[in-house]
């Protein structure tokens, strides 16, 4: 396949299921497939850009596999978590915040919000494509060290959620702050996770020598995922929620524990 008409293909895949996804939460579905069907958009486009083929972009075939079972996996544990949670819980508290804000006009403004996620899927997708199709031959040591980071981040992400719903679990803590496990190093350690398992894409895409031009352009991957996360719709609008729901439990919670870089607790002052 053209390169043109093969990206043109997979932006329009994209669309589409964001598409349904906006239908589906006019219908009544709740907010939280939102997030489900990204997930799961974002490993299947990462399994097709891999495995796809693409002229003048053939690779390696064995990284090309690899990258496709790494991409999948990892949306297929998110994208199953995020459904069980969808199922088992209310209206996604960001959403919700965000209708209210939007008021009558929160149709319209949802479609353009989720057609944004679209692009952002998109984009992502790029960072995959580009990591399995740099043209080393064989799999390399960077190869080797991207798929551990890879290994790293689901795991790291799936033990993080693992925590905060046994936390959630327990009845003695409701109205509580996790602080536990991982969540003792970081306020977001599965947003952290998910953000490194970028850098393993990244560093796949550069090589082993970092001569193929084409592989720099991959870190747009992590650092898009960064400012996405901390700046824009991970860590503000969750905290916000945090904030008005747990009060004074979350602002000491805020004062012992790094935001998103894992660390040691700081020690509270007494005074």
């Amino acid at each position: 396949m053209a390169t043109a008409a093969f990206f043109l293909l997979i932006a329009a895949a994209h669309c589409l299921a964001m598409t349904l996804a906006w239908l589906a939460v006019l219908g009544g579905a709740k907010s939280g497939w939102i997030d489900a069907t990204w997930s799961f958009l974002v490993g299947a486009a990462g399994v097709a850009v891999a495995l796809m083929p693409v002229l003048g972009w053939e690779g390696d075939f064995q990284r090309r596999l690899a990258v496709a079972v790494a991409a999948g996996l990892w949306s297929c544990r998110l994208g199953v978590h995020i459904a069980k949670r969808t199922l088992g819980g209310g209206e996604d508290p960001r959403y919700a915040k965000l209708r209210d804000e939007w008021g009558p006009r929160w149709r319209s403004r949802l479609f353009i919000f989720l057609q944004i996620q679209a692009g952002a899927a998109f984009l992502l997708a790029g960072t995959i494509f580009l990591a399995a199709r740099n043209p080393a031959s064989g799999l390399q040591w960077s190869d080797i060290a991207g798929f551990f980071i890879l290994i790293v981040a689901v795991v790291g992400e799936g033990v993080a959620d693992a925590q905060l719903r046994w936390f959630r679990s327990d009845p003695a803590h409701a109205g509580g702050v996790c602080d536990i496990g991982l969540w003792s190093l970081s306020r977001h350690p599965n947003y952290f996770f998910q953000w490194l398992g970028w850098t393993g894409y990244a560093l796949i895409a550069v090589g082993p020598s970092g001569m193929w031009p084409w592989g720099w352009a991959a870190l747009v991957g992590p650092v898009f995922m960064y400012w996405l996360l901390v700046h824009v719709s991970g860590i503000p609008p969750l905290e916000a929620h945090m904030q008005r729901s747990r009060g004074p439990a979350f602002a000491a919670y805020v004062k012992r524990v790094n935001a998103f870089w894992p660390g040691p607790q700081a020690r509270e002052i007494s005074r």
